[in-house]
């Protein structure tokens, strides 16, 4: 990862960047030197040991702890001079500000800090960091935005500094004035600073410099503090840094690290996060700069290299790590070519197959005999018996098959007797080619004309009995109704017990 949203130039780098390895810090001011790059980190970053995100949801927020800030608590949402709000978007306070849709990152919940400047200077953020690294580099950082739509007016002016738990100034950094933006427009600021020897332990503090009244209004969002260290290279083998692969695929992909040389003795760690980067695990036994990732379930799935040194193997606060590789495994798609059918010779039907996929291609096989072998559902007409298979292939080239038989038959064969015994023979009386897309009404009938069964557009299977008694042997009346124009047919059958 690489922050090069400003390009104010720095004014000072620590010299014992690269965990004191002086060759790698004249390296990186020669870099920096001619690139005119900013004062955020240009090397590989790692999890924030401080995280401000102010969280989310619906206006206004709740305030802050008192100890992290000067400014006191707006609970209408609209901060005066000297106050701050917790708020997510659209809040309308006609200052003349910006209104907000979103946080930085456009989430429209996702709540941010709004802040009416003091007449004196204060303090936005004040935060005690332990269990840090010595001879580390970390980002101190945040985006910001002028809330001001004109140029009139004082313009935001934030110190950034680095003390000690007694007070001391280790680092300063300073905004400048915040430009207005005629669009909204969020800038990260921010710089990056070594630790001294035997410092585990510091304070931050980002102070308004400007005076209040008339301007000096911000929106503050995403404070952030972590290390950050030489550039980590990481990549799959003879793939690109994204990787679709699909349900059920057994191939194994090799994920390359390379650290910078400005580690002395690295460890390496591979990591995974299946939430979009929201947390990270390490994978146990992937502590080389290679490894082979094993074949998983559908989701989607980060990967990263984690480097740190080795004296410092258990402070996550010391570890920086690699740009994300994606890896998305696809679902196989949903396909049903619906169920087996009888049809008269001479009719048609349309195939009732569901699909469901990631922007499937589908194909009928065999097409002849269908209206049309590239949609869902086409109409059959098949003139002798047919397996139609339906394929589905997603974008990612994720397949699935299904078949349905079509029987073609001359007519429907009506049985002329049955045995309701129990014997597992003949105990129903049943139409095979009756298929239920004909939507017929069967009825049968004793010899008083009595409906004794009715059925429609479903299988027919009677049991021989009616309300549940069973019926004497003897003839029974069958009649049955079509809906396409057909002519109803009408006979008789035994019932033998």
């Amino acid at each position: 990862m690489f922050a090069t949203q400003q390009t104010i130039v720095i004014k000072f780098i620590a010299l014992s960047y690269c965990f004191g390895r002086v060759v790698g810090c004249v390296l990186l001011l020669v870099c920096l030197s001619f690139a005119g790059n900013s004062q955020l980190c240009s090397g590989s970053l790692g999890d924030p040991a401080v995280n401000i995100t102010f969280g989310y949801g619906s206006n206004p927020g709740l305030p802050l702890p008192a100890a992290t800030t000067n400014y006191k608590y707006a609970y209408d949402a609209c901060p005066v001079n000297g106050f701050y709000s917790i708020v997510s978007s659209g809040v309308e306070c006609n200052y003349g500000w910006h209104v907000l849709q979103s946080d930085h990152t456009g989430n429209p919940n996702g709540y941010f800090m709004l802040v009416d400047a003091s007449f004196e200077p204060g303090d936005f953020y004040l935060d005690t960091v332990t269990s840090l690294c010595a001879n580390t580099t970390y980002e101190f950082a945040a985006w910001m935005l002028n809330m001001k739509k004109i140029t009139q007016g004082i313009r935001p002016d934030i110190d950034f500094s680095v003390e000690t738990t007694n007070g001391v100034v280790l680092q300063k950094y300073n905004t400048g004035s915040i430009p207005v933006e005629n669009e909204i427009k969020w800038r990260q600021y921010g710089f990056y600073f070594t630790t001294p020897p035997n410092i585990s332990a510091v304070v931050l503090r980002m102070t308004n410099r400007a005076p209040g009244g008339g301007g000096n209004d911000l929106a503050l969002d995403d404070i952030t503090f972590r290390p950050c260290g030489p550039i980590i290279n990481a990549g799959i083998a003879n793939h690109s840094d994204t990787l679709d692969v699909c349900e059920g695929d057994s191939s194994s992909f090799t994920f390359t690290g390379d650290a910078a040389a400005a580690y002395l003795n690295p460890v390496y760690q591979w990591q995974v996060s299946t939430n979009v980067g929201t947390s990270w695990q390490d994978v146990a036994g992937a502590n080389a700069a290679t490894y082979v990732r094993i074949p998983t379930g559908v989701g989607t799935y980060l990967y990263r290299l984690a480097v740190s040194e080795r004296n410092a193997l258990t402070n996550i606060k010391c570890r920086t790590a690699s740009h994300n590789l994606l890896v998305q495994v696809h679902a196989s798609p949903i396909v049903n070519a619906g169920a087996n059918r009888t049809i008269f010779a001479g009719d048609t039907l349309h195939l009732n197959a569901t699909i469901q996929g990631e922007r499937l291609t589908i194909v009928w096989s065999p097409a002849a005999g269908l209206s049309n072998a590239h949609i869902q559902s086409p109409v059959a007409s098949p003139t002798a018996n047919t397996t139609y298979t339906l394929f589905g292939q997603s974008i990612y080239g994720c397949k699935q098959q299904d078949v349905v038989d079509i029987k073609v038959v001359e007519g429907i064969f009506v049985p002329t007797a049955f045995t309701p015994n129990n014997d597992g023979l003949n105990d129903k009386w049943r139409i095979p080619f009756l298929d239920p897309i004909l939507n017929a009404t069967v009825y049968v009938f004793n010899r008083y004309g009595q409906i004794m069964y009715k059925t429609k557009g479903t299988t027919v299977e009677w049991d021989g009995s009616f309300r549940g008694l069973p019926q004497t042997s003897g003839n029974y009346i069958y009649l049955i109704k079509f809906t396409n124009g057909k002519k109803e047919r009408k006979g008789t059958f035994m019932l033998l017990r």
